[in-house]
Parts: structure tokens; C-alpha cells; sequence
């Protein structure tokens, strides 16, 4: 089963690692060449912290690339962080507090975004949860990952004569459709989580990644924004309950 009517619930040890609202328009010039001091005072109540980066992105074959200007404002305590560049506005969260808080976040910033720089209308609206089980932090650490996620998303796992820690990789990647104007791009499989950072120590523990990056697509009016997020997030709803067993439902402690 890839979607469920299992009644929306809030975990106590939900696994949400990050969760990504990206809004996608036309390009607007003029953020690239102009720091956009107007959308930094409408914000800096809830974002002071500002940063300005230069990114080449890749390169089409016979072109060129140019750089993109992308401004980054974070959130006192660092929890938030908002992204605008020439062709995107971006909210993220490495602490996810829940849906409802996440939309009220963005209120604003988007609400000032569309006053000051009049957008003619999204041309992709994303959200992205990447979620990161650890059988360990929830007390799991028996059970096998065919106990705790759907057949969808373990089904190697689950044969018999195949031990699960036999597997050196084994994921599975799907693209489905939603509705009329949705789609869902999903990552699943055990892994694991690589620290980048100079030095760091590695967790050598095996994770399940469970990452979904849904959207709509289409020339999406800015009045409708926000309802096309809602519409996304009970999308989101659904997938993610249906791929997570009672097992693990129980192990997150729903309240």
C-alpha cells in the first residue's frame, strides 16, 4: 500500500531529519543584480541574520554559466532558514516543529516576497520531507526494516534467504503521480548518514531514509500558493503513513 487514510498524527520521535518548501518563478532579474534590502527589512524581525553567497550552477553544453546571487537569512537561534535567488524562494528546517508551525513560518516571507517583487505566478511549488528512522533512538533495535516500512519499500528485505545486513545496497526509487497537477518523487532504503565535515566522526549505525519530494507543477497563481502547499502536505500525509507499519507507529509515540 503506497497511500493510506490512517488519521493524521503527531509523533513525539518523529523522524523528520529536514523538510524543504521551494517555490519556483519566472526569473526576476533584478534580485540577481540588487541586494534585496526591502525583503531583508520586511523579514529581519524573524530572519536578522543575513548572507550573501555567489553559486556558478552547472553549465549547458555550448554556454557559459553564470553566477546566481543567493541570499540567505537565518532565524536567530539558527532553527530557520530562508533562501531567495533570481528563480527560487525557499523555507527549510533542520528541527521540524509540525506542519501548522512550518506554514506560519512562511507566511510572511512569502506574503513580502509577492508585495515587493510581484511575481507572475509559481512555476513549481515543492515540498520535500527527507525523514531518517534510527532503530536505535526508538528502541527498535531488534526489529528488521520489513517489520518497520511497507512492502512497497522493502521488498528484497523481506525474503527469507537473504539476511538483511547481507545487503551492501538496496533502495528503491519511485515517481507517482498524485493528482491532475501533483507528482511525488520518492528515495527509500536503508543507509548510511555520511558527515562531511572535516574531521567528523562517522555514525556507523544503518539508518532508513525515506525522502519525499513532492510538487506541482504548472503556472500556479501567487493567491494559490499557499493552498497548493496545504494540498502537498496532505499528500505528504498520506504517503508517509502508508509507508510506515504499526510496529514503528507505536516506537514514535504518537500523541
Amino acid at each position: 500500500m503506497l497511500f493510506s487514510d490512517h488519521p493524521r498524527t503527531h509523533y513525539r520521535n518523529a523522524p523528520a531529519h529536514e523538510v524543504i518548501c521551494q517555490l519556483r518563478f519566472p526569473s526576476i532579474l533584478t534580485i540577481n543584480t540588487v541586494e534585496p534590502a526591502d525583503f531583508q527589512e520586511a523579514i529581519r524581525a524573524e530572519f536578522p541574520q543575513y548572507a550573501r553567497r555567489q553559486e556558478v550552477p552547472p553549465a549547458v553544453p555550448g554556454t557559459q554559466a553564470q553566477p546566481v546571487a543567493n541570499y540567505h537569512f537565518l532565524s536567530e537561534d539558527g532553527r530557520w532558514k530562508l533562501n531567495l535567488t533570481k528563480d527560487f524562494i525557499a523555507l527549510s528546517t533542520l528541527r521540524y516543529p509540525g506542519w501548522e508551525e512550518f506554514a506560519r513560518q512562511l507566511d510572511k516571507p512569502l506574503a513580502s516576497f509577492i508585495r515587493i517583487y510581484h511575481p507572475s505566478f509559481f512555476q513549481r511549488v515543492g515540498l520535500r520531507y527527507v525523514n531518517i528512522v534510527s532503530r536505535s533512538r526508538l528502541g527498535l533495535e531488534d526489529a528488521d526494516w520489513a517489520d518497520l516500512f511497507a512492502p512497497a519499500y522493502t521488498g528484497a528485505l523481506r525474503e527469507e534467504d537473504v539476511r538483511e545486513d547481507a545487503f551492501t545496497l538496496c533502495s528503491c526509487d519511485l515517481q507517482v503521480k498524485l493528482d491532475s497537477s501533483c507528482q511525488a518523487k520518492i528515495h527509500a532504503g536503508p543507509g548510511r548518514i555520511k558527515n562531511n565535515a572535516p574531521g567528523a566522526t562517522q555514525d556507523p549505525e544503518v539508518k532508513f531514509i525515506f525522502d519525499m519530494d513532492l510538487s506541482m507543477g504548472g503556472n500556479v497563481p501567487c493567491t494559490l500558493a499557499a493552498g497548493a502547499l496545504e494540498t502537498l502536505h496532505a499528500h505528504s500525509t498520506r504517503l508517509f503513513e502508508g509507508a510506515i507499519t504499526d510496529q514503528l507507529r507505536t516506537a514514535m509515540d504518537p500523541e
